[in-house]
């Protein structure tokens, strides 16, 4: 027993990585790797050949699992905002995974399909051959290829030949920046004038939309938003630069922007989940 346990134990991080990579939850990893070690304790190490190749592959199903049913039977809480996970999730802990893996990716990755999402991320993530995923997803290798392919222009998003992108993001990247330092100068520098910013109802305090016009109202607007900007990453929103605001592993706004002449004119900050799931949101 001692050994079989720690021979777990050195496949446990490698398995939680690839668990929160599919699930974007610390505690549904947690429990994926639990079930994994369930398995592993029933079967035996003597019956198994590729022991790392076969964890890796029951945490897979485990994962493709879990994310078959939560697609399912998805709702939205009446508020509209996400739910919280349960008692067992540790905010410092989920953030330093989310922080290895990137904001913007998690988000990008959630709105995959499973299969989609465990070909990418065990092929594209972790190097595991398209021979050994078919049998997880329940496809053939080539169709595994295909989708692993459909789900990485998903996440890298189509607009990079863009030549005008890298302008437009410098300047959002500045604009972040200077909302989480509270820099008053570095904002007037980036908004134009008459900048104009629309919120949805979903996004402010009051359930009326919001509408702040001129640089002044804006400035105070995105110093007042500093903390949330701390939990914002850069990333594609139909394909121009943006910012992703994140909430318990979960999108919950984001900030698409009009850049002219190196000035920021227009920002919309959308929290409808309606409007979030019609977005195309890809990884810079």
């Amino acid at each position: 027993m001692d050994a079989l346990t720690e021979r777990f134990e050195r496949e446990r991080p490698r398995l939680r990585a690839v668990a929160y990579r599919m699930l974007g939850s610390a505690a549904e990893a947690d429990d994926a790797v639990q079930e994994a070690w369930l398995r592993f304790h029933r079967t035996g190490a003597g019956e198994i050949g590729n022991i790392p190749a076969w964890l890796t592959t029951v945490v897979a199903r485990v994962c493709l699992s879990l994310l078959r049913t939560r697609r399912n039977h998805r709702e939205e809480p009446l508020d509209g905002q996400p739910e919280p996970d349960d008692d067992r999730r540790d905010p410092g802990q989920e953030a330093e995974l989310a922080d290895s893996v990137g904001l913007a990716l998690l988000v990008v990755l959630d709105a995959l399909g499973p299969a989609e999402r465990v070909a990418f991320v065990l092929h594209d993530m972790f190097a595991v051959p398209f021979d050994e995923i078919a049998p997880v997803i329940g496809k053939t290798p080539a169709a595994t290829r295909q989708l692993a392919s459909r789900a990485r222009r998903r996440v890298k998003g189509g607009a990079a030949a863009d030549a005008d992108l890298p302008r437009r993001r410098k300047v959002v990247e500045a604009f972040l920046a200077a909302s989480r330092g509270g820099d008053f100068e570095a904002l007037l520098a980036l908004l134009d004038p008459d900048v104009v910013l629309h919120a949805d109802r979903f996004a402010g305090p009051t359930p009326a939309p919001i509408v702040l016009r001129g640089v002044e109202s804006v400035r105070r607007g995105a110093v007042l938003a500093s903390e949330r900007a701390r939990a914002s990453e850069l990333a594609l929103v139909d394909g121009a630069p943006g910012l992703l605001m994140v909430r318990d592993g979960r999108l919950a706004v984001v900030l698409a922007f009009r850049v002219d002449a190196d000035r920021i004119t227009g920002i919309d900050v959308i929290a409808d989940p309606e409007r979030l799931a019609a977005l195309e949101l890809a990884v810079l």
